[in-house]
């Protein structure tokens, strides 16, 4: 899968100014935003007209960006991880209050995923760091599929929309929890 290096440092920039952007993911499109940036989660989180509470994934084409929640991890853990990374699989871990509360909302855990996605793995690369990614949808709608859907739920209130199209899956990501295992949420 192709995507442009300028699209990349376009995506880049609009993060680092504080933007909301669309991008890409393995199934669907996601908005994303700089998760240390309090006015941007604000900005996405209208946008989807969704609660702070509910919690944000962080997503990154490289664990490196994870680092703080990666420490301590049995070795059954992190096999868990290695077996399923990079790829569709979002796992829970504790985050140990290193992360800031309107990223994790009212939990006790941290959501990250790292990505397979050629475009979301290189725009994290550029920008040094994992990045907010929800669904591209407003609350109860579907999540964007393509561009133009994209483009006619949020329409210029974007700060880039762009970096090719999704993957090849036809589900969301999976949701598991690494310290029981427990699946939240299947891949169907």
């Amino acid at each position: 899968m192709k995507y442009s290096p300028l699209a990349v440092k376009q995506a880049v920039r609009a993060l680092a100014a504080g933007g909301v952007i669309a991008h890409p993911t393995e199934s669907v499109w996601g908005l994303a935003c700089d998760p240390n940036n309090l006015q941007a989660v604000r900005r996405l989180l209208e946008l989807k007209h969704r609660p702070l509470e509910k919690g944000l994934i962080l997503v990154s084409g490289d664990t490196t960006h994870f680092a703080p929640f990666l420490e301590n991890l049995s070795d059954e853990q992190q096999k868990r991880l290695d077996g399923s990374w990079p790829g569709p699989v979002t796992w829970l871990l504790p985050h140990r209050d290193r992360i800031p509360s309107w990223v994790c909302g009212m939990h006790r855990s941290v959501a990250l995923r790292c990505t397979d996605h050629p475009f979301t793995a290189a725009l994290t690369r550029a920008f040094g760091g994992a990045i907010v990614s929800t669904s591209a949808n407003p609350a109860g709608a579907q999540p964007a599929r393509n561009k133009y859907q994209v483009l006619r739920y949020f329409g210029s209130s974007l700060d880039f929309v762009g970096g090719g199209a999704t993957g090849s899956r036809s589900a969301p990501s999976e949701i598991r929890d690494l310290l029981s295992g427990r699946v939240l949420r299947a891949s169907v």
